[in-house]
């Protein structure tokens, strides 16, 4: 009984993530979601690729917490829309929440949506919102291991974006065996090593964004 209410749950969010979709499609808006533990770097990374593209390209900001708007807060010192979902003790956003969200947001004046989901390594990856690309963060500081511990998050994402690689001298981190066990569970993962703090990599990232923002996700 159980399995069942899950598939149900599964089902009817994949119908309204649909639906998201097709209006991101209507609308040429490319929608990126990036998922990752708490404190892996995902507002920071926002604020770097903001501080990137803004003037290029319209950015828009969901941001997805249990509680408070302070990275919602954080988005906008950079005068850029953001809006703030709570899920109010769930772990991750879904597709109707995300489209509550859009009610906040004019699409016609939109071409990239980031959607800073809930910080969890396994809820956000069961769970599609409408997103062209699922983006994953981790820092280099939660370990070596968590391909082998969370698989579907590697799974589901298009590229997983190692954070913190400053820290590295300071940490016993496999960068070998990390990068091996992840392709190993995605072989298409494109996997980046960057650091936020020092700005090592970003460009790659920022490349990559670009590309997919001007293509409108196709």
């Amino acid at each position: 009984m159980e399995i069942r209410v899950v598939k149900n749950i599964l089902e009817a969010n994949e119908v309204i993530a649909s639906q998201n979709r097709k209006l991101f499609a209507e609308k040429g808006v490319y929608v990126a979601n990036l998922m990752g533990s708490p404190g892996a770097g995902k507002t920071t990374l926002l604020e770097k690729t903001i501080e990137h593209i803004k003037g290029r390209m319209r950015i828009g900001v969901i941001e997805g917490d249990i509680a408070t708007s302070r990275d919602a807060e954080r988005i906008a010192a950079h005068a850029i829309h953001a809006v703030q979902i709570n899920t109010g003790g769930a772990c991750h956003l879904d597709g109707n929440m995300v489209r509550g969200g859009l009610e906040g947001f004019d699409l016609d004046q939109i071409d990239l949506l980031i959607v800073e989901n809930v910080g969890n390594l396994v809820c956000p990856a069961e769970f599609m919102i409408g997103e062209h690309n699922k983006v994953m963060i981790i820092s280099v500081t939660e370990g070596d291991d968590k391909p082998e511990k969370y698989p579907l998050m590697f799974q589901v994402s298009s590229v997983l974006l190692l954070n913190k690689i400053d820290l590295l001298p300071y940490l016993d981190f496999d960068m070998k065996r990390f990068q091996g066990e992840a392709l190993k569970v995605n072989p298409k993962l494109k996997i980046m090593a960057i650091s936020c703090k020092t700005g090592e990599g970003l460009d790659n990232w920022f490349r990559w964004i670009e590309e997919r923002t001007s293509k409108k996700g196709s």
